[in-house]
């Protein structure tokens, strides 16, 4: 019987892996094989997001302590996962931020803080990866979390700089699928909407939010832990490689409607 969704031996970075759906698609990714590389801006979530997924799923993990904004120490970050493990089969580009106000009143500060990290970010993880271990090898699975704020603009959180943001991910990807094709790198997206998380338990299920959900979602409800996982899981899987360039809303049907 096939595994169509067996990672075993290959090697995954996470970033903004210290807590919330970037932990959750790390520890998806190791309960089907794959060594984990958890990246994050605070060394001590990570090394015990490492210490917990290496105990309990069996898998070598690395923590590493990178500003995805910055050049050099994303290119390092990438040298020495390589130097640890000799190769690089997934990414996944979880680091993200948000900026909530009236557009009018956000300033430039906020607007490029966002496209920096969401978006530059974004960029700088798969292009390191990319030219350092992917495109040598011949193949790779880059996965992208955008939001459904990528793909629709919002009424109830102004947050003008996040749907630019994550917009330009939704076309990133589609822009470097094109481009790294011929090498056996696959680049998707997730967009996913909203999840439960420990920060985000508290607003989700406030009155505002839970009638939120009942008018703009045809669920009826918000995500739960774990529903994110299979589709990170199929954008890493070996078997999907002819799945490319393809923006996936996780998000109880918000944006069909």
């Amino acid at each position: 019987m096939r595994n169509y969704f067996d990672l075993k031996g290959q090697v995954a970075i996470v970033t903004g892996c210290s807590t919330g759906l970037g932990v959750q698609m790390a520890k998806a990714l190791a309960n089907n094989g794959a060594n984990i590389v958890a990246v994050a801006r605070r060394q001590n979530l990570i090394e015990e997001v490492a210490a917990q997924i290496a105990n309990e799923y069996g898998v070598e993990t690395m923590p590493i302590r990178c500003d995805i904004t910055d050049t050099a120490g994303v290119d390092a970050m990438v040298k020495a996962v390589l130097e640890r493990f000799g190769r690089i089969d997934i990414l996944i580009n979880n680091v993200g931020t948000g900026a909530v106000a009236p557009a009018e009143d956000i300033t430039d500060e906020q607007f490029s803080h966002e496209m920096q990290i969401d978006l530059f970010g974004s960029f700088k993880v798969a292009r390191a990866a990319a030219k350092q271990a992917m495109i040598p090898a011949k193949y790779g699975r880059i996965i992208n979390i955008s939001s459904m704020y990528g793909l629709v603009g919002n009424k109830i959180a102004g947050s003008a700089p996040y749907h630019a943001a994550k917009g330009g991910v939704v076309n990133l990807t589609r822009a470097l699928a094109a481009e790294w094709g011929k090498y056996g790198i696959t680049v998707n997206a997730i967009c996913p909407g909203y999840f439960y998380t420990p920060l985000t338990q508290e607003i989700l299920d406030s009155d505002f939010f839970q009638q939120n959900a009942r008018t703009m979602i045809p669920e009826e409800r918000y995500g739960n832990e774990g529903e994110l996982d299979t589709s990170a899981l199929f954008f890493a899987s070996p078997a999907s490689s002819y799945v490319t360039g393809v923006n996936l809303p996780v998000d109880g049907g918000y944006t069909c409607m």
